[in-house]
């Protein structure tokens, strides 16, 4: 059995930001495996972020990003608590969304915010794009257009431009703040300005 350095406990607390014991724990029963050790935090992180999804967050702070004097970006993300909201994580975690939203401009916060209108409008658009297919199949079509309409205008469903294996969606790195930070975290509203843009 390989032993634990205290080296290796700080390593993966620095990385997932769980507790001491919980990675040497964790560590023992991956026989010293860091990248095992590193997943079973964080999917035991993952979880409890989960429950965390339903408290109230009424803290928090608004981030703004200015990009070459052109791209201007204000967004309130919320969190449980002034202390939390004060961390170099979650300052650090509001700086990146405020980034992200300058680069790939969403139009809305979740795909629970788009209008009903604008749903049926977009809809109907892929119901005229395969007409003459038979039902079942224009269904899916429709339906994978929709999902593909989410992931290119939500914020939360978008691929996070810093996340180089473009995998990481934004929801994802806030759920990864919420397991780390054990507070729920919450994309209130942003506002994005671009020099020349009409309102």
């Amino acid at each position: 059995m390989t032993a634990i350095s205290a080296d290796m406990v700080r390593e993966l607390r620095e990385k997932t930001g769980a507790g001491m014991m919980e990675c040497k724990k964790a560590l023992s029963e991956c026989n010293g495996d860091f990248e095992k050790a590193h997943t079973i935090l964080r999917q035991k992180g993952l979880a409890s972020a989960t429950k965390k999804a339903g408290r109230t967050a009424s803290e928090g702070i608004i981030g703004s990003y200015i990009h070459m004097d052109r791209i201007g970006v204000m967004v309130e993300v919320n969190c449980e608590t002034d202390f939390v909201a004060r961390t170099d994580d979650f300052r650090n975690l509001v700086k990146d969304i405020a980034m992200h939203i300058a680069a790939a401009n969403p139009l809305f916060v979740s795909r629970e915010e788009v209008p009903e209108a604008v749903v049926e409008s977009e809809k109907e658009i892929y119901r005229s794009q395969v007409a003459g297919k038979p039902p079942q199949v224009a269904d899916k079509i429709v339906e994978g257009k929709l999902e593909k309409f989410f992931n290119e205008t939500c914020l939360l469903e978008q691929i996070f431009i810093k996340d180089p294996e473009q995998k990481l969606k934004v929801k994802d790195l806030v759920v990864e703040k919420i397991a780390k930070l054990g507070e729920n975290i919450v994309v209130k509203r942003f506002a994005r300005f671009q020099v020349g843009e009409r309102p």
